[in-house]
């Protein structure tokens, strides 16, 4: 058997630079007691593997050797390990990439495990999952209810971090909400907090069919800015949606989720939010910004990090499955595993919501 996988390996010597090439890599053959070896079936391109490609790493996680790429994916169960009692071959599931090291860690005890030491795929130095084949501990792969095609499994995981942003910003019944930047981040915490209740939610992008299609999934309005537009100037539009131009400043909203990681809509973010209200940094940009502090401690604008998720797959499985939540409108484009670098060009210019690329397609 082939493995077909796109693989991203850093340039000799060129700080920050990768290629990007789909090479044959050997086929898990040792199944360990509580692991599962999958046949990959969906797996969607996120901005973070095409970040890797095109820099060379984010943050803190460099690329020092060649890594698999994906980690938003489903599968088909090929062979179960012989303490697995949840799975069975030939089961239908979708993959949580990230799972704890060490299980005795302070965070993983207290269920905050994405704040401990993991795994997590195509994040170095670990691999990721856009293969044919691909290995994975069971109790982090979930079954599929039978009205949930791969494409929805594959999108749990860009859900998933909806649903943990809209639970760190505690958006419930009636929360009015922004959200800066209408990407597929920015989409799927519209489409959760929508889910929970909000009432208001404004949608601020400088791309206008990213914004309209936040409009389809749930957004009430958007602001459409552009490239260089002053955070105070925005900041005033973006009440105006919010008071109707009344000035009513408890009409603002109570949680802004920043989704871009650009420095300016995070100054925005703090300026727009409500007094006392919680601004979510959920958007990775540069690491170091000029930012409002005086503003924020001032009005007690609480700003709250958002780091993946955990504990989210089950949830995200029944908003889903429920009808709750339609996640379909998320998908841009498909292609197979033999085009995928395709796919990577085609998020890498933004001319895709979510593409989606199908592992099993010959």
């Amino acid at each position: 058997m082939q493995n077909p996988s796109v693989v991203v390996s850093p340039i000799p010597d060129g700080k920050f630079k990768a290629t990007l090439k789909i090479e044959d890599r050997p086929v898990p053959n040792k199944c360990g007691p509580e692991e599962v070896i999958l046949k990959m079936q969906q797996v969607g391109i996120c901005g973070s593997d095409v970040h890797y490609w095109t820099h060379g790493g984010i943050g803190r996680f460099i690329l020092n050797s060649p890594m698999v790429l994906g980690h938003e994916a489903s599968a088909t169960v090929f062979e179960v390990g012989s303490e697995v009692t949840h799975l069975k071959v030939g089961d239908r599931v979708t993959i949580e990439p990230g799972f704890p090291l060490d299980k005795d860690h302070s965070f993983a005890k207290e269920g905050r495990y994405n704040l401990s030491p993991v795994y997590f795929c195509a994040t170095p130095p670990d691999d990721g999952c856009l293969s044919r084949f691909y290995k994975h501990p069971a109790k982090y792969c979930f079954k599929l209810p039978d009205n949930m095609s791969f494409e929805e499994g594959a999108l749990i995981e860009p859900l998933s971090v909806g649903i943990h942003s809209c639970q760190r910003g505690e958006v419930g019944l009636g929360t009015s909400v922004l959200i800066m930047g209408a990407g597929p981040i920015g989409l799927v915490c519209i489409l959760v907090a929508k889910a929970m209740g909000a009432g208001k939610i404004i949608a601020v992008d400088i791309n206008k069919e990213r914004l309209e299609l936040a409009v389809e999934m749930g957004a009430t309005g958007y602001v459409n800015t552009f490239v260089g537009e002053e955070p105070l100037e925005l900041t005033k539009r973006i009440h105006k949606e919010f008071d109707g131009d009344t000035g009513d400043q408890d009409l603002h909203p109570q949680v802004t989720m920043e989704c871009s990681g650009v420095e300016s809509a995070i100054q925005t973010s703090v300026y727009a939010t409500r007094t006392g209200g919680k601004v979510l940094s959920i958007g990775r940009g540069k690491p170091i910004i000029n930012f409002p502090i005086n503003n924020a401690s001032a009005r007690e604008v609480d700003i709250l990090g958002v780091f993946r998720y955990n504990n989210t797959w089950p949830k995200a499985i029944s908003m889903i499955s429920s009808g709750q939540i339609d996640v379909s409108k998320l998908i841009s484009h498909r292609v197979t595993l033999s085009n995928a670098l395709e796919a990577f060009e085609l998020t890498r210019t933004g001319q895709g919501v979510k593409v989606m690329i199908n592992c099993a397609e010959e």
